[in-house]
């Protein structure tokens, strides 16, 4: 969505253009605290589309439904839920805003030359986007970095590895933005745990789980809705004695999406799914390709289709989106953790 070029930028509207970034570096002169918080809200509308893009790609599509032009209007759909979400008290905006303010040397109460001064610089990283939503996009780590700010933020109060630190109660912008975060955190010692016997990288791990479940929305629940804690759509073969549970799910048949009923293997607790993943990937010759893709994520996700994990034929396209979004947020997660410190230290 592109603003007007005669007026500042709002909370409804994305900077995509020179001429936005113009008017909200003008407004800065009269009011630099809220052209801070315009900023803010800013990246929250550019993570908030990242996010929900990226829980798009987990969603079997319909193909009666399917087209570009469904596409396109899902797309601006999403951008209109992104602007309409963010800015919420207490929501990501916020924390974004105090991390500006301190590094900028503005004050709650009042502010003047540093903010003007650094915002002004707003415009410069984003001269080439003046055209295009695109050049923003790729402009939009190079400009948050300069402020301190992540990229993409999907931070929260608590740390991305539940082995080292304890997580929090994380501020939410919005109910997608809290689901991920909340799935992270309540997976990531497992995780962690997990990754240190198998050498299958953690992140990895988390994001398969994350597209299999859709973020936890879509768990494998039996009939009498009994949950499966299988985070990784592990189906029970001959070979498997332990509890089932069976359901219905979508399997890709002569390339078309069919309802079919799958046994699936069924654990005690979540942390059991990630023990057996990783024996199964690690054990079976199948997965080789998959346990020698190291840290690529490319190669882990193409491994995983090749050897026939799912019958999605854009399981690895789609895979490698959520480990990106994954790895975005575990690092936001952890950065947002450290600058926690450096409040309480803060003169009242």
């Amino acid at each position: 969505m592109r603003a007007a070029a005669s007026s500042p930028a709002s909370s409804q509207q994305l900077v995509a253009g020179g001429a936005s970034l113009d008017g909200l570096r003008a407004s800065a002169n009269k009011d630099p605290k809220g052209a801070i918080k315009e900023v803010a809200k800013q990246f929250e509308a550019l993570f908030m589309q990242e996010l929900m893009k990226s829980m798009r790609a987990t969603t079997m599509k319909d193909d009666m439904l399917a087209s570009n032009g469904g596409e396109m209007m899902t797309g601006m759909l999403d951008q209109q839920y992104a602007t309409s979400m963010t800015g919420q008290p207490g929501g990501l905006a916020d924390a974004i805003a105090r991390q500006l303010e301190r590094q900028m040397g503005v004050s709650p109460a009042a502010g003047s030359g540093p903010a003007i001064g650094g915002l002004k610089g707003l415009g410069a990283g984003a001269t080439g986007a003046a055209s295009s939503v695109a050049g923003l996009n790729n402009n939009r780590a190079r400009l948050a970095a300069s402020y301190g700010v992540p990229a993409a933020t999907g931070a929260t109060a608590g740390s991305a590895t539940g082995a080292t630190a304890a997580p929090s109660t994380p501020s939410r912008s919005s109910s997608a933005t809290g689901r991920a975060q909340d799935f992270i955190q309540a997976h990531s010692a497992a995780a962690q745990e997990v990754a240190a016997q198998s050498g299958i990288p953690a992140r990895f791990m988390l994001a398969q789980a994350a597209h299999e479940t859709g973020w936890g929305r879509r768990e494998i629940r039996g009939a009498d809705g009994t949950n499966s804690n299988n985070l990784f759509g592990i189906k029970a073969g001959g070979s498997w004695t332990g509890p089932t549970v069976t359901t219905t799910t979508t399997e890709v048949i002569n390339g078309q999406p069919q309802k079919v009923q799958a046994k699936f293997r069924a654990y005690a607790t979540p942390e059991e799914s990630f023990r057996d993943y990783a024996r199964l990937i690690g054990n079976s010759p199948r997965y080789a390709g998959v346990v020698r893709a190291g840290n690529d994520a490319t190669a882990f996700a193409q491994g995983l289709q090749r050897a026939g994990y799912a019958t999605d034929p854009q399981y690895a396209a789609k895979l490698g989106r959520v480990i990106e979004t994954t790895a975005r947020l575990q690092r936001e997660i952890g950065a947002v953790a450290q600058a926690q410190p450096d409040r309480a230290r803060a003169p009242t």
